[in-house]
Order: C-alpha cells, then structure tokens, then sequence
C-alpha cells in the first residue's frame, strides 16, 4: 500500500515539474513578469533604479517614478538611491553579482569602466522604438557613446562659458563679451581690467580648459581610445600655459595662493564686484547668480578662435540600462518619459542638467526662473556651435587631472618653465594612461 501511495505521488509531482518546467527540468520563466523583456506585454514586471543625489532630488525623482507607474500601471519602479560616496560602493559590489538595478544613475568618470567591463547594455537598439530621439540634437545622444555603442542617455547638457558683470565690463571700457573673441582678444580685455585695477577673471581650471585649448586645435586631452595623450605638439602645451601665466604675472588673474585664501565661491573678486567674469560650466550660473542677487551677471561663450571645434555638450550624468536587466524594453520606457514627458519635467526643472529635449526645453522656459532660462538659452545655441564630445574620460584621468593642477601651478610661480612642464607632463601622463 505504501509503495503504491509512493508511486502515485511521484507520478503526481512529475506532471507537476512538466508543467511548470522547461525540458532541461529548469524552471520556465519565459511567461513570467519577473523575465518580461518587452515592456510589459507578457505581465506585471518590477523596475530597480538607483541615482545617487540629495533629499531635494530624491523626493522629486519619486514624485516622477509614482507619474510614470500611474500612466504604465503594468510596470512598478522600487527605488534604490545614496549620497555619492556609498553609491558607488553600494553599486560595485551588484555589478561583481551580476544583479546591477535595471536602470542605473551612470557618471561620466565611471561611464567608460562599467561598459568596457560588460555591465551596460547599447541603447542604440531603443531608440526610435522606446525612446523617441526625434527633439534631440545628435551631440547630446553621442555624448554617451563608448566604442560602437551608446551606454548612457544624457541626461541634461553644460556648456563651458564665461558669466561676467556686465556692470565692471562696461567700466573697462567694452560694453559686452562678444559672442566669438579670440585668445589675443581675450588677453587683451584682461589687461584693461588689470589696468583698471580689477581682476579680469579668478583663472581656469587647468585640465578643462586646456582641453578646450586643444580641441580648438584639432586635438583633446586623452586619445579617443584612453590610451595616451589626444595631441602630438607639445606646443599646444607651452602657448596655452604661457598664456595663464601671462594673466596671473598681469595681475588680470589672481595667484593660486590669492586663490587658495578665498572661502569659498562667494569670496572671490568677482562675487564681490571686484572682477568681471568667472570661467566654468553652464549649470554654475544659476548658482553665482544666487549668492549675489545685487549684480545682473550675464553669460557668454569661453574664448578661442574655433569656439565650434572646442566647444561640447557636457553631460551632467546619464541614466544607464543594466546589461543583466531583463526588462530592458520597460526600462527603455521609463527613461523616453524622463526625457520627454512635459509634465515630468515641469516637476525635475533641468535640475539633472538643461533637458535634452528641444520641445521640452521650450515648454520649460516659462516655468524657470529667470537665471534658469538665461542658462536654457545659452544652452540651446551651444547645441548649434559645438562639435560632440567624443569618448568619455578614462580611468586614470583623476590622476593626469591632479599632475596637470600641481603643474599649472608650478608655472604660474615661475618654478618650471612652460617648455619643461610640457615634456614632463607628457612623460608622467603616457605612463598612468599605460602607454
């Protein structure tokens, strides 16, 4: 009797297995939401996202997924998000599992790392299907390109510029930046405000305008393959670091050690109305603007005699599909209305970056601030003035951007030669990049 009840329960439990099972005896998923890969179609399926950010950014990004469930009640997004430091410690250990969040928050200095190891997937195959790219200007789609494929969808654009008073401008005796001036020009402004004992600008960021410098001369900082320097003159090196010396020996730019003693952007000369400009990235506008609401700042492009071929759309980060999703379409889905649902981005507000949508930022313009538009605006003609970006830095650039800081300064204080550094930053920087 026993083995009878045996026999009839093993027969049971195999019409079972071959129900439920493939004929490996695996379990079969093809039909389950937690496998569904073509946005929703064959079931209810469940989104992981991760972004790292503040509490500001937190609580509307939620708003935004909540939107996004109500219009798509198939898909349910649960949110995994951080300061930057535990992000990225939270985020390596999933990658080594192979269980990285469907869509992931992905940085410009981590882009390249993650892709090269396998862990993203190429968006390329969603646009035109789930992600409408139709409102997007081509630089802002290339800026997430790494080799053959697009890892990362831009989030929102900067530009470098120029935010001056216009105020201190006009006592120099030029009643506005042009829209093209040249290196020459620009030295030669610099040297009415020094003789008008004002500053003319707090300096430049050595590794982010020396790349301008360069691609303004057909070359870039890193190689498009991050193995080696992007340009063969080292000439290139000398004549730009002759000219930031040149500015700080004028007194049109302050030392590095005047610079050092400020506490923090709002005491620098120009915060103060004691200069006419800062150089940096579009989106700092709105911030400067904020700290000293007596001066009207305005904005314009950075210098350089092909302001085309320096100028890129810089991406302030990117949402990235996990190559280990398997809900890659719905994932698709969710960041085509992140970029161009209206509604969703009345409530984000370019706080990611402009929006990369033209039709997005128009509608947006009138729901800004007026610091906010001015930063749209300029935005929108860089789209039309630039040249892409090109690869995305390589991983040794902290490095080459810590060795080129420590070398600008040793110019600026006249402890090496520009001719010497460039030779020794040569040599250092081809060996941390492994060539």
């Amino acid at each position: 009797m026993k083995k009878s009840l045996l026999g009839l329960f093993g027969v049971i439990m195999m019409v079972l297995l071959a129900a439920c099972g493939g004929e490996d005896g695996t379990e079969n998923t093809s039909g389950d939401a937690d496998n569904d890969t073509d946005g929703g179609t064959g079931g209810d399926i469940t989104l992981r996202i991760a972004w790292w950010g503040d509490q500001s950014r937190n609580d509307y990004t939620l708003e935004v997924i909540e939107m996004f469930e109500e219009q798509n009640p198939h898909i349910t997004i649960e949110a995994e998000y951080a300061g930057w430091d535990d992000y990225w410690q939270r985020l390596a250990p999933q990658a080594a599992a192979n269980e990285l969040p469907d869509i992931i928050q992905m940085d410009l200095s981590y882009i390249s790392q993650y892709a090269d190891n396998g862990q993203l997937a190429d968006l390329e195959p969603f646009f035109g299907e789930q992600i409408d790219i139709s409102d997007i200007a081509e630089n802002t789609i290339e800026a997430g390109r790494i080799n053959d494929g697009i890892y990362g969808f831009n989030l929102g654009s900067n530009v470098l510029s120029t935010h001056y008073n216009p105020e201190i401008l006009a006592e120099i005796g030029i009643d506005e930046m042009p829209e093209r001036y040249s290196w020459d020009e620009y030295q030669e402004m610099a040297e009415l405000a020094a003789n008008a004992d004002y500053i003319f600008d707090t300096g430049m960021q050595s590794d982010v305008f020396f790349n301008l410098y360069l691609r303004q001369h057909d070359g870039r900082l890193y190689a498009e393959d991050g193995n080696g320097l992007g340009y063969e003159d080292d000439q290139l090196f000398v004549d730009f670091f002759t000219i930031i010396k040149e500015q700080v020996d004028s007194g049109a730019t302050p030392s590095p050690d005047e610079t050092a003693q400020y506490a923090g952007p709002e005491d620098s000369p120009v915060m103060k109305g004691e200069g006419v400009a800062v150089h940096q990235w579009s989106n700092q506008y709105v911030g400067i603007q904020e700290m000293n609401e007596d001066i009207n700042f305005e904005i314009a492009p950075p210098p350089g005699e092909e302001l085309e071929k320096g100028l890129f759309l810089k991406p302030s980060m990117y949402f990235s599909i996990s190559e280990n999703s398997d809900h890659k379409e719905a994932a698709a889905e969710f960041i085509d209305f992140w970029a161009n649902d209206i509604e969703a981005n009345k409530i984000i507000l370019g706080e990611r970056g402009v929006p990369v949508s033209s039709i997005v930022q128009e509608e947006l313009s009138t729901e800004v601030d007026a610091a906010q538009a001015k930063v749209f605006e300029y935005v929108t003609w860089a789209e039309e003035n630039s040249t892409p970006m090109g690869a995305p830095d390589p991983s040794g650039a902290g490095e080459i951007i810590e060795l080129l800081g420590n070398l600008s300064e040793q110019i600026a204080y006249g402890e090496v030669t520009p001719e010497d550094a460039a030779a020794h930053f040569r040599t250092q920087a081809e060996s941390i990049l492994g060539n």
